[in-house]
């Protein structure tokens, strides 16, 4: 986008946000979690494959001449580079061409990389097609998560993000077992099962392309980009459903909104927005994304290694131990979720990842004192994962949320991009060297840094954290397009309830906090 200046295309009065809000949960919004949200089992499935097949990549006859520390090092970083790069290019994207275009193009890119991953012939082209998949991957962040947060009534949409992010568990639970199978060489060579793991990827993928064919557009999306009446007629036909589904008529909408339809945003808006009328917003993502980043690649990147030469677990088996692990991660966001619409946003991110941080301290310092073994040693991850996989997974639903209309997907990207940058992509390169040291001392500082920086967000949640539960994303940030705002909408204060007072079905405009 070379300029700064966004054509507009007419002044409209709508009420499409309020009457999202106002839905009871049905079967279209079912349609809408199962055909966005299992991208993240996709996500789960690919990075647990690769954390758990390293070993078997490294060891002669496996078709690849790659160590161990290339794979969970450099291919680990490659992998997250991508995703970064990926978020922000179709980020922008997405703001600009819509939601729908988007989510199935970052789809295909993954596809087809993932297929490519599978028939490498030289590490070159590993680590190139493990750029190229997570340059897929980083777009579904910022395309599927805009998506979500703006189909989903507010007074659920706290715990339906949570538990989708949540999700990727379950691929990774799935990835750990079925390289438990990949690697089982009575069952296949060592330079085919590898690639089996990868194939299965792109079969799962292609089951979510037919799926996802009939997720609709994002309405809100459509209404500010000079597509009002396909969102008027969107919204009318999901009502129509939903009363012939429920049986009842549903209650009026609530407040409307007016605003000047636009084509885009330029980079400059998105900018100042973020940085000059949000800053405690924006210090927020970054402290909660780099501290996730950190704390979950100092655990999984280096887990498979871990188990291997310091509990002397065969290679083969640490898939079993990564299952469960998994698993608890998954029932975090999904027991969890549902208090983070009750009890509220900053208690439960706050809490999440300061006590995941305090509980990874006290790991260290047991693993240090050599008084675990390899299966109190999965129980102890499984504590620590289980509040900070919540805790992750809140930090997409905070950027989502906390930023107005016309820079969500621009966002996401940003806030991924640059917060995992600075986790993702130097924190496997520093934890596959502590962790293939085969020094206790090492792995201690590695699980040190990650609890260090979980704590540090989590204190900074405390303070910046914005109270978005059960609230009209217009009522927590008001649309650039807005005509007018609502009193008091003043950009970054300390929160509260806005003007509007939106609430589970409302859809006043205002942004405090």
């Amino acid at each position: 986008m070379s300029s700064d200046h966004a054509a507009t295309t007419g002044t409209i009065t709508t009420k499409v946000p309020a009457r999202l809000d106002r839905l009871p949960w049905s079967r279209w919004h079912w349609m809408i979690v199962i055909g966005l949200g299992t991208v993240w089992i996709l996500d789960g499935l690919e990075v647990t494959v690769v954390g758990n097949i390293a070993s078997r990549l490294s060891e002669d006859g496996s078709g690849l001449p790659i160590t161990d520390a290339q794979v969970t090092g450099m291919a680990a970083a490659l992998y997250v580079a991508g995703g970064c790069c990926g978020a922000l290019f179709f980020g922008w994207l997405t703001d600009r061409y819509g939601r729908k275009k988007l989510f199935l193009v970052t789809l295909a890119v993954y596809l087809a990389a993932t297929a490519l991953t599978a028939v490498s012939f030289s590490v070159w082209w590993f680590f190139l097609f493990r750029f190229l998949t997570g340059f897929g991957i980083g777009g579904e962040y910022a395309a599927i998560n805009s998506a979500i947060d703006e189909l989903i009534p507010s007074k659920y949409r706290g715990r339906v993000d949570l538990i989708i992010n949540g999700s990727y568990w379950l691929g990774a639970m799935g990835g750990a077992l079925l390289s438990v199978v990949a690697l089982n060489t009575d069952l296949f060579p060592k330079d085919l099962g590898w690639r089996l793991t990868f194939a299965l990827g792109v079969v799962l993928g292609l089951v979510i392309l037919l799926v996802r064919r009939h997720v609709p557009e994002s309405p809100r999306w459509m209404f500010i980009h000079g597509r009002a009446e396909g969102a008027e007629e969107l919204v009318d036909d999901v009502e129509r459903q939903v009363e012939e589904e429920k049986g009842v008529r549903l209650p009026p909408a609530g407040t409307e909104i007016t605003i000047e339809q636009r084509r885009s945003v330029g980079f400059l808006e998105i900018g100042r927005t973020v940085f000059r009328k949000y800053p405690k917003r924006a210090t927020l993502g970054f402290a909660l994304f780099i501290g996730q980043a950190f704390l979950y690649n100092a655990i999984t990147f280096g887990f498979g290694s871990i188990l291997v030469k310091f509990f002397d677990v065969p290679s083969g088996n640490t898939g079993y131990f990564f299952a469960v692990i998994a698993f608890g991660n998954f029932l975090g966001p999904l027991l969890l979720g549902k208090l983070f619409d009750t009890w509220g946003r900053r208690p439960m991110i706050a809490g999440t990842y300061i006590l995941s941080g305090v509980l990874l301290f006290v790991t260290a310092w047991l693993f240090g004192a050599g008084l675990l073994t390899a299966t109190t040693m999965t129980a102890c991850w499984c504590v620590v994962l289980f509040f900070a996989s919540a805790g992750a997974s809140s930090a997409y639903l905070t950027v989502s949320e906390v930023f107005p209309m016309e820079t969500r997907a621009m966002s996401i990207a940003f806030f991924y991009a640059i917060g995992t940058a600075a986790g993702g992509i130097s924190g496997p390169l520093i934890f596959a060297d502590l962790t293939e040291s085969g020094v206790v001392g090492d792995a201690v500082i590695a699980f040190c840094v990650g609890a260090s920086l979980m704590v540090l967000a989590g204190l900074v949640a405390v303070f910046f954290a914005v109270p978005a539960e059960q609230r009209s994303l217009e009522d927590i940030a008001t649309p650039l397009s807005a005509r007018t705002a609502a009193p008091g909408s003043a950009g970054d204060g300390t929160g509260g309830n806005a003007a509007g007072g939106a609430g589970a079905g409302g859809g006043g405009i205002g942004s405090t906090g």
